[in-house]
This record gives structure tokens, C-alpha cells and sequence, in this order.
């Protein structure tokens, strides 16, 4: 390909899915910046990109369910993942100091991952909230304003020119995010090496269904790292499973779909990859 490799990604430019596709694609990668998850998968599915980056869990807080139900429209496939040490730091103007500063900017998330740390400064610092850790560092280096300062990461200080004043200032310090790599469904390629799945299933309403698929996936050596019960929307109180699965081989992910399958009314491959690696 001879352009940069177009991603979409959730939020502003400098913030945590930008830097996610720079550990998957490498720092040319194109971010189009987009304000839902549901625009990143239109994205992908229309073609504007090549492909999107889209957080699913995070070590903290949990799984993103509704990111969980745009898996399920068959428009996307996950080629991969990256998950990536959240680091929150504290950043101003150039030349600013920490006692400068008493206002701080920031998603409200990182503003209480971060709480601990701004209180143990013997003050009280004036807390905005934003719909962007990234964002926020963009408008305070455009607003030019000594006393304000943003929380966001690294790439963000980086792209707009401010100073870390005060780095990992989050309480919880092995804070990660996973997030997918996805791209249109007819454009996905074999990904070599692939010891990752993500599938959904639905059993039928009888004792031991689940149980059954299981055990299934355990004959056939599957390890289920990740087991999400999603409701379905139009048939209250029933549920479709998401799976993550690793394995020695294809062929053996293969076998045990198949088997597996014949178990369920209803099994969707969302994407056979390459496990992630943790990154900074």
C-alpha cells in the first residue's frame, strides 16, 4: 500500500485508541478520529478506512458491552489486539509548574483514576470534566491559560506541545485496556500464526446447554479466556455468549466450531487472530 494505512478510532487525536493503532500498524498509521464506537464500525463497513480500532475491556472497569453488540451486525472481523498500560499523566503549557496549576481538565474516568494523587497535593484543584482525556490536552494548549493542565497520555503532551509536570499519576498503576483491531468482513485476511478466536453462540433454554458447550470446547483443548453473557434485546431474559478462546492450532479451533456448532441454534466467528501482546 503505498498511503498510510487509514484507521478509524474512538475520540481525538493524542488519545489511548490512536496510540493503540500505533502499536498494531506502526506510528505512519492514518487516525480518523470518530465520536461513537457505532461510527467507528460504519467506518469500516462503508470502506472510509481500513480498518478500526475499538476497546472492548478494560482490566478496571470491565467489558464494554454495548461495543459487544456492534461484534454482532457480521459487517466486521477482529484481525487482531493490542493491550495497552494506560498511563495517565498530568500536563501543561511549557514552563509551568505544578503549583502554577489549579484547575485540571479531563474524561471523568481519568479524572478518578487520578483523584488519589490531586488530593495528596495539600489543595484543592478546580476538576472540569470532558468527553476526552485527549481533548482536553488539545484545549489546553490552544487556550494558552498558565494555571489549567489536562490529564491524558503521552502521545497527547507529545502532539500538542505541553509539558508532563507530573507523570503516572493514576492510583491503580496495571491499568489496561484491550482493544480490537477490526476491518470489513470481506477484506479480512488469514492472519498467520493465529492461536486467538472470538466467537458468539446461543444455546437452547434447557438444563446444561451451556455447560455442554463448554465441556466441548474443553475436549477439543480450547482455553476460554473470556466468557460475556450479552442479553438479546428482542427476546427478553435470553442471551447470546461471547467467547474468547486460545489454542495450538487452527485446524483443532476449526474441529472444535464444528463440534461445538452442532451443540448451539446459532455460532458467528467474529475473528480468528494473533493473542496480543501487554505494551506501553
Amino acid at each position: 500500500m503505498d498511503r498510510p494505512i487509514k484507521v478509524a478510532i474512538q475520540g481525538y487525536e493524542g488519545c489511548f485508541h490512536q496510540l493503540a493503532a500505533r502499536r498494531f500498524f506502526g506510528d505512519g498509521v492514518e487516525a480518523v478520529e470518530c465520536a461513537t464506537f457505532r461510527e467507528v464500525v460504519s467506518c469500516v463497513r462503508h470502506e472510509r478506512v481500513d480498518a478500526g480500532v475499538m476497546a472492548i475491556e478494560n482490566s478496571i472497569a470491565g467489558s464494554i458491552m454495548p461495543n459487544y453488540g456492534l461484534l454482532q451486525g457480521g459487517w466486521c472481523r477482529i484481525t487482531g489486539e493490542v493491550l495497552l498500560h494506560i498511563r495517565q499523566h498530568l500536563m501543561a503549557l511549557p514552563g509551568v509548574t505544578l503549583d502554577e496549576v489549579d484547575e485540571v481538565h479531563s474524561h471523568p474516568m481519568a479524572l478518578l483514576q487520578c483523584v488519589d494523587f490531586l488530593e495528596g497535593q495539600g489543595r484543592r484543584f478546580r476538576l472540569v470534566e470532558t468527553e476526552d482525556t485527549a481533548l482536553s490536552a488539545r484545549r489546553v494548549s490552544q487556550a494558552g491559560t498558565r494555571n489549567v493542565a489536562a490529564i491524558a497520555g503521552a502521545l497527547a503532551a507529545e502532539l500538542f506541545g505541553l509539558d508532563i509536570i507530573a507523570g503516572d499519576i493514576h492510583t491503580v498503576k496495571d491499568n489496561y485496556t484491550r482493544f480490537l483491531i477490526i476491518c470489513r468482513a470481506d477484506k479480512a485476511e488469514v492472519v498467520d500464526d493465529a492461536d486467538k478466536a472470538s466467537i458468539y453462540f446461543k444455546v437452547p433454554h434447557r438444563q446444561g446447554a451451556l455447560v455442554t458447550v463448554l465441556r466441548c470446547f474443553d475436549e477439543y483443548g480450547m482455553n476460554m479466556s473470556k466468557l460475556q453473557s450479552c442479553p438479546i434485546p428482542a427476546d427478553p431474559f435470553t442471551y447470546l455468549f461471547h467467547a474468547d478462546v486460545e489454542f495450538g492450532s487452527v485446524s483443532d479451533f476449526d474441529m472444535a466450531v464444528a463440534a461445538v456448532r452442532r451443540l448451539t441454534e446459532e455460532l458467528c466467528v467474529c475473528g480468528v487472530y494473533k493473542k496480543g501482546c501487554f505494551v506501553e
